[in-house]
């Protein structure tokens, strides 16, 4: 293509949409114009539409608005969360004490950044609510609904969400019980699945979020490790009902 390798690293990473032009030609050096009109049809489409998230993209860090981009795209996720509540699943209140809480004393952050880390985190829960609503499955450790952020106020508007969410038929929220067996001993991931676009088949995506950013697992089979992952927290978590239930009794504790 007589291009750079930074041209074409941009290209591969997805920091730079190719032209119409630069499509054809790459078609025609793979052999493949038979793909060109759906191909053009994607660019076009990646050009003209961008996402609400790339208003904050001096807040957020390049994997999370990857993530939040990934999920507008998605039609159902598996998420594990040992620690804390699900983002999808957070109110503001408890967002902020999340976000103060990962940076106190570490980075601190001014209140109008804080805020507007807040702001993108709510606006991201459109997807459960969009037609078409994103299909969220989410097993929580138990230790999770007792796991302080912020004060019982907080932790009680929390749980209540929980509780509303869960009756959500787009929404499966369960809970792996503290003394039942725990398959794994790993922090939280997030499994996006999608649909097929103009006969193009996408792979299952997992994100792996650390203190300083995220990464992202794409390799089928190391994809499909953590799909089976899933499946057996499932096996070993209460069912819906009793999740529920156990949701309920947490809340009540933080009356």
């Amino acid at each position: 293509m007589g291009w750079s390798a930074s041209k074409v690293s941009r290209l591969e990473n997805a920091h730079t949409p190719p032209r119409v032009p630069e499509i054809r030609k790459l078609l025609a050096l793979y052999g493949a114009e038979d793909r060109t009109a759906d191909l053009i049809e994607l660019a076009r489409e990646a050009q003209t539409s961008k996402g609400w998230w790339e208003s904050y993209s001096q807040t957020l860090s390049p994997e999370y608005a990857t993530l939040i981009g990934l999920e507008a795209e998605a039609t159902a996720t598996m998420n594990w969360a040992p620690f804390i509540v699900p983002g999808l699943l957070q109110t503001s209140d408890y967002a902020r004490e999340v976000t103060n809480g990962l940076v106190e004393g570490i980075a601190p952050i001014s209140p109008a950044e804080t805020r507007r880390r807040v702001e993108a985190r709510i606006a991201r829960q459109q997807v459960l609510t969009r037609d078409n609503p994103l299909q969220f499955s989410a097993i929580l450790d138990e230790s999770v609904l007792f796991r302080r952020f912020g004060d019982r106020t907080v932790m009680q508007s929390q749980i209540k969400r929980l509780q509303d969410l869960s009756e959500r038929t787009n929404i499966t929220l369960r809970i792996l019980p503290l003394d039942g067996p725990h398959p794994i001993g790993t922090g939280a991931f997030v499994l996006l699945q999608f649909d097929e676009v103009h006969d193009v088949t996408h792979r299952d995506v997992v994100y792996l979020e650390h203190l300083t950013g995220g990464r992202y697992v794409e390799e089928e089979e190391e994809s499909f490790t953590y799909r089976r992952t899933f499946g057996r927290l499932s096996d070993l978590a209460l069912d819906e009902a009793e999740s529920q239930k156990m949701i309920a009794s947490a809340h009540d504790t933080w009356r």
